[in-house]
């Protein structure tokens, strides 16, 4: 993984910086993710997108500082946003399975009626 696989506007890419692009790019892009989602839905919204890309570009930056580097900071600054991913995705997994009926706008607000 080690071995230069090619050069590029100077760099040389190896397979373990290959999976570490990859995964700044997943975990960078997923705020455009939100932007569009958001844009899309005219409010502020976190797409379940949002959360796999979250998951994915943090596992991949693991993957490379545990096992590419082995640097203690990029280990450290990629498991605690994984853990926040995998629990929101949890929670938005089981939240949305629950049959709660019409949401609501806020406290004290109705449902508006069904026709």
């Amino acid at each position: 993984m080690n071995t230069v696989l090619f050069v590029i506007f100077g760099l040389k890419i190896t397979g373990w910086k290959l999976v570490g692009y990859t995964g700044g790019f997943l975990f960078t892009s997923r705020w455009l993710v939100q932007a569009l989602a958001s844009r899309k839905a005219g409010k502020p919204t976190l797409p379940l997108l949002f959360w796999y890309m979250s998951i994915l570009g943090s596992s991949f930056l693991l993957i490379y500082f545990i096992f590419g580097k082995n640097d203690g900071v990029g280990i450290l600054t990629n498991a605690f946003p994984l853990l926040l991913a995998l629990y929101n995705l949890f929670l938005e997994l089981t939240h949305s399975k629950t049959p709660h009926g019409p949401t609501t706008g806020g406290p004290g607000e109705t449902p508006a009626e069904v026709t």
